[in-house]
């Protein structure tokens, strides 16, 4: 037998596919599959949504129980609400994936709610149920760098694909164990991760220390970021709920808070990130 040599780009081109596809002419499904990077060959669209949203809550002991109960039940009322099954409803799949954690120091991470596709009332219901019926706890210490080491395992470990992948961190506390809560966040964002925070600032100024903290600048120099990362104080138990439904519709819709585009120089002192460290 001769063989032609394919001088032309265009027809070598067209003799490599050709071999190709007649190599994989004699393979079955399976052997097919087997070929393929694990992540292309397990790809199920099923399990594809608009994000992947880990709702981390402090649960440290800074946090009363009439504090906690104001938390949970303004998550319970913000994920049941109107304005989130519509920011839901309209994404590109229509479908989050959602799991909630309470957090404290290094170690002390507990699943309240697992992982769980939310696309319309009845799940974002059963959602809310595991949040309101869970126990409360309190822990010790304050580790932001844990929390957020924590929050992107779970993302790794689940089976959804998201087009976005969302961390959103409450916390009354500055980070005071684990390490340089800066080098957590930075490791998470370059993950591809985006990091919005809620600093919770409901005592009275004449008693809080977290007021001579200014949290929410603590927030926003030394926790978030990624792609739109926002920060949102709650300074009342009354505004918890509105800033939690607020949080969540920008986040899923993948929206930015309306912040001004021009930040005028030395507008204020930079955090000390480091100082709880």
């Amino acid at each position: 037998m001769r063989l032609a040599l394919c001088t032309e780009p265009k027809a070598l081109a067209t003799a490599m596919v050709s071999a190709v596809m007649l190599g994989l002419s004699t393979l079955t499904a399976a052997a097919f599959d087997r070929l393929l990077p694990p992540s292309v060959a397990a790809y199920d669209p099923a399990n594809e949504v608009d994000v992947e949203l880990v709702l981390a809550v402090d649960i440290s002991q800074s946090m009363d129980e009439d504090e906690q109960q104001v938390q949970r039940a303004g998550y319970v009322a913000a994920i049941t609400s109107q304005e989130v099954m519509d920011a839901i409803r309209y994404g590109p799949t229509g479908r989050i994936a959602i799991t909630y954690f309470e957090w404290g120091g290094v170690g002390e991470h507990f699943t309240v709610a697992d992982w769980m596709v939310i696309e319309d009332e009845a799940t974002a219901a059963a959602f809310a149920a595991r949040i309101a019926e869970a126990p409360l706890r309190q822990v010790q210490r304050t580790s932001i760098f844990s929390a957020l080491e924590r929050a992107a395992m779970l993302v790794t470990e689940n089976k959804y694909e998201g087009m976005r992948k969302v961390i959103d961190i409450s916390g009354d506390g500055p980070n005071n164990q684990g390490g340089a809560v800066t080098e957590m966040r930075d490791k998470v964002i370059a993950a591809g991760f985006t990091i919005n925070g809620l600093p919770l600032m409901m005592k009275s100024e004449s008693s809080a220390w977290q007021a001579m903290l200014h949290l929410d600048h603590y927030y926003e120099d030394c926790v978030i970021g990624g792609p739109g990362a926002f920060a949102i104080p709650v300074r009342s138990k009354e505004g918890f709920a509105d800033a939690i439904r607020m949080k969540l519709v920008l986040e899923i819709a993948g929206l930015m808070e309306n912040q001004s585009m021009v930040v005028p120089a030395q507008a204020r002192k930079p955090v000390s990130c480091a100082m709880f460290d």
